[in-house]
């Protein structure tokens, strides 16, 4: 079953962030996640989602076919790189939910 890990970034260093994408987009590739939405603006149309720095802030969507391959990109060597550079690149919220089983949809 699909998985969506959907994240919202505020980026506090451009380069550093740049540097993230570069390590973490063939990393994610590697585990057969897709992007969606990739560094998107957002606009909130309900609640609280409105982020302190709005001008700074971007939506990601990466799809990856299975929970486990979510989980050993996460966790691999070719991502550890890029997740040492986030931790100082952007601030981030990061979620992960299920896509709907095709036999759940009808």
């Amino acid at each position: 079953m699909t998985v969506y890990m959907i994240s919202q970034v505020e980026v506090l260093d451009a380069e550093a962030w740049q540097r993230y994408r570069e390590i973490a987009a063939p990393a994610i590739a590697r585990h057969g996640g897709e992007y969606v939405v990739r560094g998107a603006t957002s606009e909130v149309v309900e609640g609280d989602w409105a982020p302190p720095n709005p001008e700074r802030q971007q939506i990601i969507v990466v799809a990856f076919p299975t929970m486990e391959a979510l989980h050993g990109w996460y966790r691999s060597a070719d991502y550890a790189p890029a997740l040492a550079i986030r931790r100082t690149a952007v601030r981030r919220r990061m979620v992960v939910v299920r896509g709907v089983d095709e036999h759940e949809a009808t």
